[in-house]
This record gives structure tokens, C-alpha cells and sequence, in this order.
């Protein structure tokens, strides 16, 4: 079912490192012209690795937040026409030194659809074998890597301590798949 809305054009006003910010025209139903803001953002990747019951996190700072959050480990597309899984897999490399033996699709969500295009797409990894990290930029080099309970993370991620959309999404989902 189509919405009746149509794109007529979109004008940029500043392109940044990761995200481009945009005046958006559409034509409404009843032939209205309106202006939207929005926001294009290439997309992203996460990853509930788990090893056993246990499920990696990290806490590491964001500057629009000014704290340090806990998260699942994740990335966004910017290596140009590379794969969702490979993303992932890099991702993990990077962040907690682990790369997976599995890694399977979970769920694919929009952040925040009433402004951006963001997607994430939250991995299900498993049979994790030690490798060297390769951290990316500051935030990752003083963020804190740790092994948590599922049931804890998914505690959590209920109970404010984990703020973060897509974690929290992601462990609920992971905590369905395994019956937590």
C-alpha cells in the first residue's frame, strides 16, 4: 500500500563525516507541497556475540551524550559496497578482538524514522576465536570491552543502565531466540 506522499526533491545544507543533513519536499495526498528535515546516514551494524551465556558489551563515550554508554559492538557502513556480514565481522575484530565462527541476520531496525534513514542490522555471532584488536579512533581506544550474563545484559537493558536502542533491541531479541 502506497502512503500518497511523493519525493519531489532534496536540498543539502551540510554534509558531515558520517551524516548529511537535508531539507526534504514532498507532495502530500491532497497535492500540498510540505518540507521535512531529515537526516541520510549510510547505516549501520551491531553484533550480540556471545560466548556461551555469556554476551560481549563495551562502554565507551559519545560525545552527543557527553557519557560513556554501554552498547553491543558496532559499526557503521563506510567501507564503500562492502557486505553487511563482513562489516560486522570487522567490527568485531576491532572493538573486542573476537571474530566469529557464525554469524547470522537477528533484526534489522530505523532508529529514529520520524527525521533519519539510519538501519542497523543486529548480528547473532557465536563460536568466537581470540584475535588482535584494531581499534578505530579514540572512543575506542579508552572503551571498556566486558563479558556480561545474558540475563544480566538483557537486566540492564530493562533497567536503564543500557539506554542505547539498538542494544537493547538486540539482547531482547537474542534473549527470545535462547528462551532468557
Amino acid at each position: 500500500m502506497t502512503s500518497g506522499f511523493t519525493h519531489v526533491r532534496d536540498e543539502l545544507i551540510h554534509q558531515g563525516f558520517v551524516v548529511g543533513f537535508y531539507n526534504s519536499f514532498f507532495t502530500t495526498p491532497d497535492g500540498e507541497e510540505i518540507q521535512r528535515d531529515v537526516v541520510k546516514h549510510p547505516g549501520a551494524v551491531s553484533a550480540v556475540a556471545m560466548e556461551g551465556n555469556d554476551v560481549w558489551l563495551v562502554r565507551q563515550f559519545r560525545a552527543p551524550l557527553r557519557v560513556q554508554t554501554w552498547e553491543l559492538p558496532a559499526g557503521k557502513l563506510d567501507v564503500a559496497n562492502e557486505d553487511l556480514e563482513l562489516t560486522v565481522v570487522r567490527e568485531l575484530e576491532e572493538e573486542i578482538g573476537r571474530h566469529p565462527g557464525t554469524v547470522e541476520e537477528l533484526i534489522t531496525l530505523h532508529h529514529s524514522p520520524g527525521f533519519c534513514d539510519e538501519f542497523q542490522t543486529v548480528f547473532l555471532c557465536g563460536e568466537l576465536s581470540e584475535v588482535p584488536t584494531r581499534h578505530d579512533g579514540p572512543e575506542e581506544e579508552h572503551m571498556t570491552v566486558q563479558k556480561f550474563p545474558i540475563e544480566e545484559a538483557v537486566h540492564m537493558a530493562l533497567d536503564g543502565t543500557i539506554t542505547d536502542a539498538k542494544t537493547i533491541i538486540g539482547l531482547l531479541a537474542a534473549a527470545r531466540r535462547f528462551g532468557v
